[in-house]
């Protein structure tokens, strides 16, 4: 089974926040980002180090493994 850290996760939110930057008055994130804010939130309230991927919905999934074939993780 496949396992992110919640370092991992701010990674990838922190990288498609930087590339589609916020926008509009409600600095609305985009949504890959929103995706996986979701998990990461729960990482926060769980005090948990580690998720699996398939605890993740599919938007999540797609937006991590972007993430990392970009930076040459996946």
């Amino acid at each position: 089974m496949l396992f992110f850290t919640i370092q991992d996760l701010e990674a990838a939110i922190n990288y498609w926040r930087s590339q589609s930057p916020a926008l509009g008055e409600e600095l609305c994130l985009c949504p890959e980002a929103t995706a996986l804010a979701k998990p990461y939130a729960l990482m926060i309230m769980q005090a948990s180090q580690r998720i699996p991927v398939d605890v993740m919905d599919d938007l999540a999934r797609v937006a991590i493994q972007g993430y990392l074939k970009t930076t040459q993780r996946g």
